[in-house]
């Protein structure tokens, strides 16, 4: 009989394919036909084109990515409605995406549509209507098993050998061998993250979970569900997800995709400034400096400052002439600038103006003073001689001098002398912290503060200034012509006219609105998810709301797990940059999760332990399972990974050490193991990845190798967060490198 039901299950989703198959060609000829169009020179027909095509090739790469697992449940419910089918059961098959036959009859329900909800949460004490969910297990699209979950007990009666019961599709999951890569949980989700994802879009989300307990899923879980049951808001604005580093985001990257979901932007915190791509740390003691909200106040200082009246009149030859350039003159003419309210390089264009303005009528006077017959009509005259005169050049850059945030901090880092009069409260000790070569490469700690300068000084090139403005007229413009587009290509339906008009640009520009966001620093999105929260400064949260002003957010970590310098202590101190002072509990909730999915139990025991002994508060979970190799101690990393390889267990293996041991224990596991060991994202791809504690936040791994955890431990004045991290990366084994004895509740 449960051959029967494997049968029956593999035929229905065998339709399911067949129709994603024929969506799949549909769209395909869709794009055939729109790409052969003849629109002439048309520029407007072009762009309409294009974007029709694009929107036919974002349809064909969903419908390709949701192929592995489309269908992985089936939700049965009580009888009485129409699609009851006459044998007392209603049976909804759940998936990645839903699918509607050619009767526009729905055959798969989309995982985030509400009816979808109890395959999630129902329980039998809370059924929500259902009788039963069945989990479909599958390889490739053949359903290899399948298990069910009984909330009737009426379905056992007479039924019993139809049901097949076994170690659970949750279980299944968590034992799996890891792959590099971040697997998506949405077969599997369970009622307490499930609740989370489904949650209001509103307002600042908290999610509070210890290591293991499935806050980056639901996360990204939570981006795909707000991005379906919002798409008319979340699709012109975006999500941005923001990760600790690079290697978590290539760790996640494939996570959305599979749910569906390609327009999201991610990047990691050295990331969020366009055309810079940070990933050096700074040392504890300067990243905490440049964290505080103090250096905001420093780059607003450093700005005004670039704007100088000079101390003294000056003659400046002009066409054989002296004209008289007053500090006076200067300093009103700044002073206009400075009440236009603009940053400072487009105010710069209104100190110009005013500037020759007044100069070309001090000539002017000076010139009718001497006995030249000339007039109001010879103004425009003079003063484009002004424009065009080198001395008048130098004397208006020197009072107000177009710069780009690149050259602000790399000068404010450069000459003491100049931040020592920008920061009176520092001590020496604090302006030594900060003090670097010019053509030293910008740090993670730096991408807020560059951001910073950039709000302060606007577009380096007023012309990109002219050019948005322009922009913002013609998206009205372009909503118009997608109005009669969409009527005259018999679409409606399938796509809105400001989803259209999103990618309608006068020289075919095709790209996406996560393209797009990604390059454009004053860009405003609709939702910000950020991961490993925790870690962030108080100066990388004033970033963050620049990119997230309705503050719309969802937060995700562990204050347990903080290891850098600037991080926050607790959650009141981390969302003080987003809320203000006044932290109302209707502007931000807090959830947490409280099962460890992740980690074995004795490895999370052995690491509370440790977190306990250091005085490090920690959110306890309740493991789930217990795994089959206890935790060993070695005296060296390459005898540890010898010995996990030798299981031939396979899965993935992570060595984490100090960055100062790195080269040290990379060099020593090359010469044994040759390629198969990578650093960073690198080892993402390789046998054996070798981390910083850094980077291996929110990842995962079948076997963790720790180095030296005293080390750890001493590295930073976070390191027992740091360590904890490490000892929670393990899903199987976990091996201890040290050649003496282990930090205190280690032991």
């Amino acid at each position: 009989m449960v051959d029967l039901e494997l049968q029956r299950e593999q035929n229905y989703v065998a339709t399911l394919y067949a129709r994603l198959d024929a969506l799949q060609r549909e769209a395909e000829q869709q794009l055939t036909a729109v790409r052969r169009l003849n629109v002439g020179g048309n520029h407007q027909a072009r762009s309409e084109r294009d974007t029709f095509a694009r929107l036919y090739e974002d349809r064909i790469v969903q419908l390709r990515e949701v192929d592995d697992r489309l269908a992985f449940g089936r939700l049965e419910t009580a009888p009485g409605t129409d699609d009851d089918d006459g044998d007392g059961s209603i049976y909804r098959y759940i998936g990645r995406v839903g699918l509607r036959d050619e009767d526009l009859q729905p055959i798969l329900l989309d995982w985030r549509v509400p009816q979808a909800s109890a395959f999630y949460q129902a329980t039998a004490a809370t059924p929500l209507g259902a009788r039963a969910r069945r989990h479909l297990l599958s390889k490739g699209r053949s359903i290899i098993r399948i298990e069910d979950e009984i909330l009737d007990a009426e379905l056992l009666e007479g039924e019993a050998a139809t049901r097949h019961q076994g170690e659970g599709a949750l279980l299944a999951a968590l034992t799996a061998q890891r792959t590099g890569h971040m697997s998506d949980i949405v077969a599997t989700i369970q009622a307490e993250q499930d609740r989370i994802i489904r949650s209001d879009l509103k307002g600042v989300l908290v999610v509070q979970g210890g290591p293991g307990t499935g806050k980056t899923a639901v996360a990204l879980h939570r981006a795909a569900y707000l991005l379906y049951t919002h798409r008319d808001r979340l699709k012109h604005s975006g999500v941005l997800i923001v990760g600790p580093s690079p290697s978590f985001l290539q760790y996640i990257e494939a996570v959305l995709p599979s749910l569906g979901e390609t327009g999201v932007v991610l990047a990691s915190v050295g990331q969020l400034f366009p055309g810079v791509d940070a990933t050096h740390e700074d040392a504890p003691a300067v990243a905490a400096l440049k964290g505080q909200t103090a250096m905001a106040g420093v780059i607003e200082r450093a700005v005004r400052s670039r704007q100088r009246i000079p101390e003294r009149d000056a003659l400046l030859e002009v066409n054989g002439d002296r004209v008289k350039l007053t500090s006076e003159l200067v300093a009103k003419a700044i002073h206009r600038a400075q009440t236009s309210g603009k940053p400072h390089n487009e105010a710069r264009a209104t100190f110009v103006k005013n500037a020759l303005n007044a100069l070309s009528r001090e000539w002017l006077a000076t010139l009718k003073a001497g006995g030249a017959s000339m007039d109001e009509s010879d103004l425009p005259m003079l003063r484009e001689d002004l424009r065009s005169a080198e001395a008048v050049r130098v004397a208006l850059n020197t009072a107000w001098l177009p710069l780009t945030p690149q050259k602000l901090l790399q000068d404010l880092y450069a000459r003491p002398e100049w931040l020592a009069s920008l920061t009176p409260r520092f001590s020496p000790e604090q302006r030594a912290l900060l003090h670097r070569p010019r053509n030293a490469p910008f740090t993670i700690a730096d991408v807020p503060l560059l951001d910073e300068a950039a709000m302060h000084l606007g577009e380096y090139n007023v012309v990109d200034a002219a050019q948005k403005r322009e922009q913002k007229e013609q998206r009205k413009r372009d909503i118009e012509n997608a109005e009669a587009a969409i009527a005259n290509m018999a679409v409606k339906g399938l796509v809105n006219a400001k989803s259209l008009a999103d990618n309608f640009a006068e020289l075919g520009d095709r790209a996406t609105t996560a393209e797009r966001a990604a390059v454009d620093r004053t860009w405003t999105y609709g939702h910000v998810v950020v991961d490993e929260a925790q870690e962030l400064s108080p100066m990388q949260w004033r970033l963050l709301l620049r990119r997230g002003p309705q503050r719309s957010f969802t937060i995700v970590g562990d204050i347990a797990q903080a290891a850098s310098a600037a991080a926050a202590t607790s959650w009141k101190d981390a969302l003080r940059p987003v809320l203000g002072s006044s932290l109302e509990a209707d502007r931000w909730r807090l959830e947490e999760l409280t099962v460890n999915y992740r980690t074995p139990s004795q490895i999370a025991e052995a690491a509370e332990a440790m977190a306990l002994a250091h005085n490090l508060p920690i959110t306890p979970a309740r493991s789930v399972r217990a795994s089959d190799w206890p935790i060993e101690t070695v005296t060296d990393a390459a005898t540890a990974v010898r010995r996990d390889l030798a299981l031939d267990a396979g899965g993935t293996l992570a060595v984490i050490v100090v960055e100062a041991s790195l080269a040290a224990v990379n060099a020593a596991l090359t010469a044994e193991f040759g390629d198969a060991v990578g650093l960073g994202a690198l080892g993402l791809t390789r046998q054996v990845a070798l981390l910083t504690p850094q980077d291996a936040k929110g990842l995962e791994f079948d076997a963790v190798v720790v180095v030296d955890p005293n080390a750890i431990v001493a590295s930073s004045s976070r390191g027992v967060g740091a360590l904890y991290v490490a000892l929670t990366r393990a899903t199987q084994r976990l091996y201890l490198v040290t050649d003496g004895p282990l930090p205190a509740g280690l032991a």
